[in-house]
C-alpha cells in the first residue's frame, strides 16, 4: 500500500480542518450513553487545538435514510464532547449550504465546530461528487480519523480525501497499527474469539484466520451454526439452516492446518428468552428441542481458558450470548476477565465490534486490554485484506 501522511506532517496553524469522525454512539433519552467512540477522538483534537487549527467535525449517526430526522441529530454530541475536551463546541444545523458555511466562516484558531448528521444527505452514502465537493470546500486540510466508516467508499470517506491534502488522524494510524499487527505477523500463539449472532457476518474473516491462528474459539448463536454441522442438537436456538455446509468445510480446512477449534461443550438453555428463571446448564453440547442456548456453559469456559492464558496474540470479536440480560452475559463477562489477565501478563489483546467492546467496558476491565478497536465491520474486513475505501483514498 502507497504511503499514509500522518497528522504530524500536516501545518496546521490557522488553518480550517475538516476531520471525519465516527460518533456514531448509542444514545438513551437524548444524552450518550457510552462515549467510547467519542474519547478515542480526542488524542486528535488535542493535538489539532494546541496547534492553532480551526477544526470542522463531521459524522454519522444511526441510519436516518438520506433526510433531517431529530431522532439521529448529533447535537446531543456537541455537549457531551464539550464535556470531555474542556472547552466549548459549536454546532450547526447541517454539515453543507449556509448554515454550514456560516458556522465555519466564525471559527477562530483553536475553536471546535460539530456539524450535522452527514446522512441527513442521500448524497453521503451515494458517494456524491457534489456533496463531496461542498464538504471539501469547508476546510483547507482533511484528516481521517472515523476508522469505524473506512469500510464504506462514502463521499465523507472516499470523495473528500480526492479534494484536499489529506492525513490519518491518530486513532486511524492506531488502528492500522494494531490490526496490522494481527493480519500480517501476529506473537504466536495466536487465538481467535469470535461470538455473536451470525456465522455469515464472519465466515471471511474466519476463513482468513484459519490460516494464521493456532487456536479458534467459537461461542454466541453462530456456534449454534457449527454444532448443528457436527450433529450435536441445537434446539430452537438461533442458527443459519444454510449455513451449516459452510461451518463444516470451514471445521475441515482448521483440522488439516492444524488449528485447534473450540466449540462450546455446554451451554446456559432457556425455554424462553424472557423466561430467566428457566434457565439452567445443559450437561452437554446438546439442547433439549424445546429450549434455546443463550450462553455458554461452565465446561466451556473451563476447556477455553488454558488456550487464552497461553496466548501472546488475541483477538476478540463477538460475545458468547445474550449479554444484553444480565443472567444470560457470564460467560462473555468471564471471557473479558480472560482476555484482560491476558493483556496484564504481556499478550496483545485486540478487542473489535460494539457487542463485545460494550460488554468489556460493563466489567471495567477495558483499561487492561492492548487496543480496543472502534469499527466492528472495518476491523474484520481488514483483517480479511480487503481494500478500505477510506484508506485507500488517504494514499498519497
Amino acid at each position: 500500500m502507497n504511503r499514509i501522511a500522518s497528522l504530524k506532517d500536516l501545518a496546521v496553524k490557522g488553518k480550517r480542518v475538516l476531520v471525519r469522525v465516527d460518533y456514531n454512539v448509542p444514545q438513551d433519552g437524548g444524552a450518550v450513553a457510552d462515549d467510547t467512540r467519542i474519547r478515542a477522538s480526542l488524542p486528535t483534537l488535542s493535538h489539532l487545538l494546541q496547534d492553532g487549527a480551526r477544526v470542522i467535525l463531521i459524522s454519522h449517526l444511526g441510519r436516518p435514510k438520506g433526510a433531517p430526522n431529530l431522532k439521529y441529530t448529533l447535537a446531543p454530541v456537541a455537549g457531551h464532547l464539550s464535556r470531555l475536551i474542556g472547552r466549548p463546541v459549536a454546532f450547526a444545523a447541517d454539515c453543507v449550504g449556509p448554515i454550514a458555511e456560516k458556522a465555519v466562516k466564525e471559527l477562530k484558531e483553536g475553536d471546535l465546530l460539530l456539524l450535522e448528521n452527514l446522512r441527513f444527505h442521500p448524497e453521503e452514502e451515494k458517494n456524491d461528487p457534489g456533496f463531496a465537493k461542498a464538504l471539501a470546500g469547508l476546510a483547507d486540510l482533511f484528516v481521517q480519523d472515523a476508522f469505524g466508516a473506512v469500510h464504506r467508499a462514502h463521499a465523507s470517506t472516499a470523495g473528500v480525501p480526492k479534494l484536499l491534502p489529506k492525513a490519518a488522524g491518530f486513532l486511524l494510524e492506531k488502528e492500522l497499527q494494531f490490526l496490522g499487527g494481527l493480519r500480517d505477523a501476529p506473537a504466536k500463539p495466536f487465538v481467535a474469539l469470535l461470538g455473536g449472532a451470525k456465522v455469515s457476518d464472519k465466515i471471511d474473516v474466519l476463513d482468513k484466520l484459519a490460516d494464521k491462528v493456532d487456536s479458534l474459539v467459537i461461542g454466541g448463536a453462530m456456534a449454534y451454526t457449527f454444532l448443528k454441522s457436527l450433529g450435536a442438537a441445537t434446539g430452537k436456538s438461533l442458527l443459519e439452516p444454510d449455513k451449516v455446509d459452510t461451518a463444516s468445510a470451514l471445521l475441515g480446512k482448521a483440522k488439516a492446518k492444524g488449528v485447534q477449534v473450540l466449540l462450546p461443550v455446554d451451554h446456559l438453555a432457556v425455554k424462553s428468552i424472557k423466561d430467566t428463571l428457566s434457565a439452567h446448564f445443559t450437561a452437554d453440547q446438546n439442547i433439549p428441542d424445546n429450549e434455546a442456548g443463550v450462553d455458554v456453559g461452565p465446561k466451556t469456559l473451563e476447556r477455553m481458558a488454558p488456550s487464552l492464558r497461553a496466548a501472546k496474540t488475541i483477538f476478540w470479536n463477538g460475545p458468547m450470548g445474550i449479554f444484553e440480560v444480565d443472567r444470560y452475559a457470564q460467560g462473555t463477562r468471564q471471557v473479558a476477565k480472560l482476555c484482560s489477565d491476558a493483556a496484564l501478563q504481556g499478550a496483545t489483546v485486540v478487542v473489535g465490534g460494539g457487542d463485545s467492546v460494550a460488554a468489556l467496558q460493563s466489567t471495567g476491565l477495558a483499561k487492561n486490554i492492548s487496543h480496543i478497536s472502534t469499527g466492528g465491520g472495518a476491523s474484520l474486513e481488514f483483517l480479511e485484506g480487503k481494500e478500505l475505501p477510506g484508506v485507500a483514498a488517504l494514499a498519497v
